[in-house]
């Protein structure tokens, strides 16, 4: 089931969501871009990050939710949820690892800090409620796992891991193995709650 056309308010405050996400894209694209690649190795760099790749696919959602586009509402929860995800892993397990400045300082305070809080807040806010299935949290928990393999495949060809927590050269398989299974596992108990979180919600926004 898709959502309807969403109401002026949500469509103006998914510009606002989109042209974070997009800014923050761009202003990393360029911080990277400075360091001596050209554009072809740049994008094969920063789509090797869950944070790009999740904030990308925020981008589009809210561009396409700004310009009346149907997006279903399994979409909108499991990109928020990733986006989540995004915040919680960079607070808790990356946060100080780098010492940036300039450009990439300043994107790493939107694409990990600032587009978590706005799509989380969209969501509660502005996005439709009570039509979530209750097997949405399994196919989004798909996304972490399928993130994994393909960072694990181009750490094992490039020699570079995109986060430490998937290093198996440094840590181990069994660690990066049982990381994976901790992260699909938190990702799907938080699906759950949100699954939850919209029922309720649902029912509150219909009795009211």
């Amino acid at each position: 089931m898709s959502m309807g056309v969403a109401s002026n308010g949500a469509r103006l405050a998914a510009v606002l969501v989109a042209a974070v996400a997009w800014i923050g894209i761009a202003v990393q694209f360029r911080a990277t871009l400075g360091q001596g690649y050209d554009i072809g190795a740049t994008l094969w760099i920063l789509l090797r990050y869950f944070t790009i790749l999740t904030n990308l696919a925020l981008a589009v959602m809210m561009t396409m939710v700004a310009l009346g586009r149907r997006v279903s509402p399994a979409w909108l929860g499991g990109v928020t949820l990733a986006m989540v995800l995004v915040g919680v892993v960079y607070m808790t397990l990356l946060r100080g690892l780098l010492d940036l400045s300039g450009g990439a300082l300043l994107a790493d305070t939107l694409l990990h800090k600032v587009t978590p809080i706005l799509s989380a807040l969209w969501w509660l806010l502005l996005a439709p409620k009570g039509r979530l299935g209750r097997r949405a949290p399994l196919l989004w928990a798909l996304y972490p796992l399928v993130y994994f393999g393909y960072a694990l495949w181009r750490g094992s060809i490039e020699g570079v891991f995109a986060y430490p927590f998937i290093n198996y050269a440094n840590i181990g398989v069994p660690a990066v193995a049982l990381n994976a299974v901790v992260i699909a596992g938190c990702f799907l108990l938080a699906g759950l709650s949100m699954v939850a979180i919209d029922r309720r919600l649902g029912a509150s926004r219909a009795a009211g």
